[in-house]
């Protein structure tokens, strides 16, 4: 503390805390987070909690908005984003986030719920990639400077969402060398977008801004992890279902591949020693599990490539960015 100094743009000034700007923040975050984390839980709005929880952080938000706007000393200064660079980087960022958290959540439950994987071989298939951006981000910084930041930014984009789309085709049979590629090609995508990404969005900013600047940079970025993760979880419930629905048609008398399924099943169970009853029951049980668990495939597959597409769909807004200057 003894050898920290303020910077002489900071020297001088009286520092007034915006109250009712801090309370209005924080409560519309604070709800915003229970509504994320439990919405799924109890099945979203379908919950007078998670209702009343979303229109206090809406109203919270709003009043918080329309203060800043009008306060002497805002706590954050929303004039920022007149900054079309620093507007654009968040939009990006938030979204590159959304991608990372989401996909980082879906591979360990797709790994130990549908391959059986244990947690130890899950968090192997995860290590690689964080690796991964380690080696990417010293490499994007020394290009940074020698060649056009936007450049390095869409490949970073374009690698993250090609990385998804190939979680997108994995299948219930994929070895280990299947699953662990796409988590590799992401951390090399997000080694390639953070650093651009960061020293475009903050490249306009003045230096007496640059605190608020990075405050809402890094909000953005949290909340885009947030959003990830919720939308997620209730992306593959919701689509779980759906195929369950489609895939359950199929199960008939009358469908020809079901009634070899059925007899195939019932036999091996009667190899086995199980009385014949008792097999043709098994044997439908059985069918109808190997169905879950192709259902939860597919749901993870959607999850994926909706990932992707979100991801690729920032792609265009690198046109709104602008290059920074040498200096």
């Amino acid at each position: 503390m003894f050898f920290i100094g303020d910077p002489p743009y900071m020297k001088g000034m009286k520092m007034k805390i915006d109250y009712w700007g801090l309370v209005f923040l924080a409560v519309s975050l604070g709800c915003l987070q229970i509504v994320l984390d439990k919405g799924e839980r109890v099945d979203w709005f379908s919950s007078d909690l998670i209702t009343w929880l979303t229109i206090i952080s809406v109203t919270s938000m709003i009043l918080f908005v329309i203060n800043e706007l009008f306060a002497e000393h805002p706590i954050v200064n929303l004039k920022t984003f007149k900054n079309i660079t620093f507007s654009t980087g968040n939009v990006i960022m938030f979204f590159a986030f959304f991608n990372l958290f989401g996909s980082i959540v879906l591979l360990p439950i797709y790994l130990q719920t549908l391959m059986g994987y244990t947690s130890t071989l899950a968090g192997v298939v995860l290590g690689p990639g964080g690796v991964a951006t380690l080696i990417a981000m010293p490499i994007a910084g020394r290009l940074i400077t020698k060649t056009n930041p936007k450049g390095l930014l869409g490949f970073g984009i374009i690698v993250s969402a090609y990385s998804t789309y190939l979680m997108s085709q994995f299948s219930l049979a994929a070895d280990f060398n299947t699953i662990i590629w796409p988590r590799l090609v992401l951390g090399v995508g997000m080694g390639f977008i953070f650093i651009p990404l960061t020293t475009m969005t903050m490249s306009g900013i003045r230096k007496e801004e640059m605190s608020n600047a990075t405050g809402v940079y890094n909000l953005l970025r949290n909340l885009g992890g947030s959003f990830g993760v919720a939308f997620i979880t209730t992306m593959i419930a919701r689509r779980a279902q759906f195929h369950q629905t489609h895939l359950v048609e199929h199960l008939t008398p009358f469908d020809r591949s079901y009634q070899i399924a059925s007899s195939q099943a019932s036999q091996i169970l009667q190899y086995k020693g199980v009385d014949a009853s008792i097999a043709q029951h098994g044997g439908l049980s059985t069918i109808y599990g190997q169905l879950l668990r192709q259902a939860s495939m597919l749901s993870f597959n959607d999850a994926f490539h909706l990932l992707s597409v979100f991801m690729l769909c920032t792609f265009p807004l690198l046109f709104l960015i602008k290059r920074p200057g040498k200096n």
